[in-house]
């Protein structure tokens, strides 16, 4: 090996490729990690080494990681190992201790989505090229051009708009001017309340001599104090946990997030509650959002019907209020065919285009590698007076604020949170290149079939009851997307039904809380899922957790 001080080590000729090799052989070889292998996009079924723990077992954590980290007791702590060795060690003792979210068609927790290999193949020249897509460097004079990663972002974003139909259809050319790649649904619902902030004060502001205040320049207590503005409120029905997170960056408070849910049916805007409350808070001086979920978390249950958004969208403009949508996962149930068996769910997302910004995560229903989120608004203008990165000449793509007009592809750098960022378009222009509206309605017409078999199933089991509405309501399975929440009815296997249903490694779901009591939840997000297989396999479980004989199941 060369002189470190005077040259960069040299690896092994192909380390890369062998790694790679070893890697992808060990993910399913059993023996070595437990994992269900990936063999084929279009049939899933093909996958018949399912019988494999999802979870890590304890022994693996134990003895071949946790006693083989790096210690500070050792005689050799930060001295080079080398590649080849590193690479043993992971392989060795890392990887056997990880989960098998992205591998296993029977991971029901969290609404992880898995990997398509043709997303994981893109990932991985994501990784290898490394490129930062930070400033769009339009084609110069001369032909010449930074990198086409820009371009291929700008690709990737209107496919999915297209993909969910976004856009109306009297309308031609971009309507959602403003959209780019975040870290997940959190990082865009945090874009789309800092744009509700700026849009629901800056133009209370106004200035002079042709002057632009904004809260982005004056600051949330200058700005506010200069628009009459006593505080912001956020209303939404059941919002999720990343809601109160971003109503704590951008400076609204997690207090400011106030429930108007129906009685009943608390995931499902109440708009009388809704108009009431935008009343008040404009009277009180109260700026505010209206965040519409598509999909929340406990239920998969969508917070507006086929009449609602209309309304929604004709109280923010009388009131002054910002439309935001969280839709990490249910609004890709506009891209589910449009058949008779999914138009409850088609009617629960329409008019989702009248909203202001749109978050969603590509890395739960589009089965590409974390972290990817997608973030949309029709708002660029506020985008980039929200994100512009300043004061940095060296950064500047164009004159107008890293905007090019000759191709509309506006500077990553001015719309979103971070000035450096991985190339995480590629992934998803790769599955929808490769899919296609066929493929992706197959891959989500799969999720809601399953999803919808295990709910009759526990709805007619006379061991569990299914939530929320109960296993009396006929339209209970109409309205299932892909999350089935469900509780046992014997209260003692209700407190340790999560575990007992995960010990068998077959299946794993996480646990929640349902009007006060343990419930579980599984939700179905893998392209590898097969309805008929895994619908067994579940039902297996579930029969064999209520009879109390799971331990004949653990692998």
């Amino acid at each position: 090996m060369t002189d470190q001080t005077t040259s960069p080590p040299t690896p092994t000729a192909d380390f890369l490729l062998t790694a790679y090799t070893r890697f992808r052989k060990a993910l399913t070889n059993p023996s070595t990690t437990p994992g269900t292998p990936i063999l084929s996009n279009a049939n899933p079924s093909n996958n018949t080494n399912n019988d494999i723990p999802i979870l890590p077992s304890p022994q693996a954590l134990t003895a071949n990681l946790l006693l083989r980290l790096p210690s500070r007791t050792d005689l050799d702590y930060l001295s080079p190992r080398g590649p080849e060795k590193t690479h043993e060690h992971i392989l060795n003792d890392i990887l056997p201790s990880l989960n098998r979210q992205s591998l296993s068609p029977r991971y029901f927790g969290f609404v992880t989505g898995g990997v398509l290999p043709i997303a994981e193949a893109a990932d991985n020249i994501v990784s290898g090229v490394d490129q930062n897509v930070q400033v769009h460097f339009p084609i110069s004079e001369g032909g010449m051009v930074h990198s086409a990663s820009t371009y291929v972002e700008g690709a990737a974003l209107q496919m999915v708009v297209d993909l969910l139909e976004l856009e109306p259809k009297d309308v031609t050319g971009e309507v959602w001017k403003g959209r780019t790649f975040t870290t997940g649904a959190t990082a865009s619902n945090i874009l789309g309340l800092a744009c509700a902030r700026e849009g629901a004060i800056a133009r209370r502001l106004g200035g002079s001599k042709g002057e632009e205040l904004s809260v982005a320049d004056l600051g949330v207590l200058e700005a506010c104090r200069r628009a009459g503005v006593r505080g912001f409120a956020v209303l939404g029905s059941m919002p999720h946990s990343s809601v109160l997170k971003a109503a704590s960056l951008v400076g609204f408070g997690r207090e400011s997030v106030k429930n108007v849910g129906m009685e009943g049916q608390p995931w499902r805007l109440d708009l009388e509650k809704l108009e009431e409350e935008l009343e008040r808070k404009q009277k009180e001086g109260i700026a505010c959002v209206v965040v519409v979920g598509a999909g929340e978390v406990n239920t998969g249950r969508f917070g507006t019907g086929v009449l609602d958004m209309p309304k929604v969208r004709s109280l923010a403009d009388r009131y002054g209020a910002w439309v935001h949508v969280d839709g990490a996962f249910g609004l890709f149930a506009r891209a589910l065919p449009k058949e008779e068996e999914f138009l409850a769910l088609h009617a629960q997302v329409a008019g989702l285009e009248l909203a202001d910004s749109i978050a969603a995560d590509g890395h739960k229903l589009l089965n590409v590698p974390y972290d990817n989120g997608i973030f949309l608004t029709r708002h660029l203008s506020i985008l980039t007076q929200v994100f512009r990165n300043t004061n940095a000449a060296y950064l500047v793509a164009s004159p107008s604020q890293g905007v090019d007009p000759t191709v509309a592809i506006p500077s990553p750098l001015n719309i979103g949170l971070e000035n450096s960022r991985r190339f995480r378009a590629l992934p998803v222009y790769a599955v929808l290149l490769s899919e296609g509206r066929q493929g992706i309605e197959a891959m989500l017409s799969r999720m809601v079939r399953l999803a919808r078999i295990i709910a009759a199933f526990v709805r007619d089991s006379s061991h569990y009851e299914l939530l929320p509405e109960g296993n009396d309501d006929a339209a209970a399975l109409e309205n299932t997307f892909m999350i089935v929440l469900f509780k046992a009815r014997d209260k003692k296997l209700n407190e340790e039904l999560v575990d007992r249903i995960n010990r068998t490694g077959k299946v794993f779901v996480s646990g929640t809380m349902w009007e006060g009591r343990k419930a579980a939840r599984i939700a179905v997000a893998s392209w590898q899922v097969d309805v008929e297989r895994d619908a067994a396999v579940v039902k297996e479980v579930l029969t064999a957790v209520a009879e109390g004989r799971e331990s004949e199941l653990s692998l």
